[in-house]
């Protein structure tokens, strides 16, 4: 029995070619080493002594570059060419953190912030585009999963490797090790996989169906970024508010800390891939997987308003690693799916631009309202969970109309 459910979790794997392993392979190696942001905002206010205020400040610039990489990342990688891209964000990204580390004034630190990420999240639209050009079509969405796996994988060993990193030696040593991972990643992949000229989003021949009307004109899509929009605020407060809260109100060491987002990064490599597989075999719409994603992230937080035992900790991580399992995977294929042949970039550029806005938002937010209150920004968070339960549902309708439509046309 045992033996028959590895070797079916194993299958799952199969059938990957050498490029995407690859690039899974640097996806954990720049992500193990991506220590800095779970503990930014501790760092900011421990090291730094910045207010809660200029902390929202600090990484609402983060989710502003991140925003304009994301866009920059999406044009340029139709114009350049993904490969190009990918290489000057990370190597770039790198020299950058090594820098960071020595900005200390707040308007300094919110203008590097802005400036590492608007070049760092270019790298994600053109990993989108590349797994395009080096997967296999019937292979796209567990493509995405397993990249999304190297990272969980990665942040799982990272945060609990950056907790004794800095016990050991102090934020420092985070900045020195994050940089050094993005620049033996990225030449790892120069080395090892050759740019790939001609693909499904270049080669003229094939151009694929001509784009007739305007991403934005796309009602269910932007309403489904919506739906994303708001996953993303609610997992971006494992990062920001979340942290801040461990030591507060429980006085949770940075290892501590570190060791639960350890245990949402295990969970996510084990169970991840069979999920998706799961719902891929059965044909279950992943338009209500996402929306089920929202609602499960919604209870996470509203279980946080439980505040006299620690142990809420654990079971508030559980469900938001399965409602990240279900929101985020199928998010990214949902997008894909709704993108016309060869214009994929396109819309993988607004899906990940939504996650930059996230990141914006859910700071700006969630650290103003906790000088209300940590209480009022669970309660807060988890409502607005709740809309996006509502969204991904009107999405779900609106996209079964637009193929009842199609049904009775043809």
């Amino acid at each position: 029995m045992l033996k028959t459910a590895f070797q079916r979790y194993i299958n799952n794997f199969r059938g990957f070619s050498r490029e995407i392993w690859i690039l899974t392979l640097i996806t954990f190696i720049n992500r193990a080493g991506t220590m800095v942001l779970p503990f930014l905002s501790k760092y900011l206010k421990e090291d730094l002594g910045f207010s809660n205020g200029q902390i929202g400040s600090v990484l609402a610039c983060f989710g502003i570059g991140s925003l304009v990489g994301s866009w920059l990342g999406g044009k340029l990688s139709d114009k350049i060419g993904f490969y190009k891209i990918m290489i000057f964000s990370l190597l770039a990204t790198g020299v950058l953190m090594f820098f960071l580390q020595f900005i200390h004034s707040f308007i300094g630190l919110c203008i590097g912030m802005f400036l590492m990420m608007s070049i760092a999240d270019m790298f994600r639209p053109a990993m989108f585009v590349s797994l395009g050009a080096y997967a296999k079509p019937e292979n796209r969405t567990r493509a995405l999963t397993l990249v999304r796996l190297a990272i969980n994988l990665g942040f799982a060993a990272g945060p609990a490797l950056g907790g004794l990193i800095i016990m050991g030696i102090g934020y420092n040593g985070l900045f020195w090790i994050d940089g050094a991972t993005c620049i033996v990643a990225i030449l790892i992949f120069w080395i090892k996989v050759k740019e790939k000229k001609k693909t499904a989003f270049r080669d003229k021949e094939h151009p694929g169906e001509v784009l007739t009307h305007s991403v934005f004109k796309d009602k269910p899509f932007l309403l489904f970024m919506f739906t994303c929009l708001v996953t993303g605020i609610l997992f971006f407060q494992v990062f920001t508010t979340i942290p801040l809260y461990h030591k507060d109100q429980f006085n949770l060491t940075e290892l501590q800390t570190g060791l639960l987002l350890t245990m949402n990064g295990l969970l996510i490599f084990f169970l991840e891939m069979p999920i998706v597989s799961y719902v891929e075999r059965n044909h279950i719409d992943k338009i209500k997987v996402v929306a089920l994603g929202c609602f499960m992230m919604a209870i996470s937080l509203f279980l946080m308003l439980i505040n006299t035992w620690a142990g809420i900790l654990i079971i508030m991580m559980l469900f938001m690693t399965f409602g990240e399992m279900f929101a985020f995977p199928f998010s990214n294929s949902v997008s894909l799916s709704r993108a016309p042949k060869g214009h994929e970039g396109r819309y993988m550029a607004i899906y990940t631009m939504s996650y930059g806005l996230a990141h914006i938002l859910s700071a700006e937010i969630g650290m103003h309202v906790i000088n209300l209150g940590y209480q009022t920004n669970w309660l807060l968070m988890g409502s607005l969970g709740l809309v996006g339960l509502f969204s991904g549902i009107w999405v779900y309708r609106l996209v079964n109309q637009e193929n009842n439509l199609k049904t009775i046309k043809s």
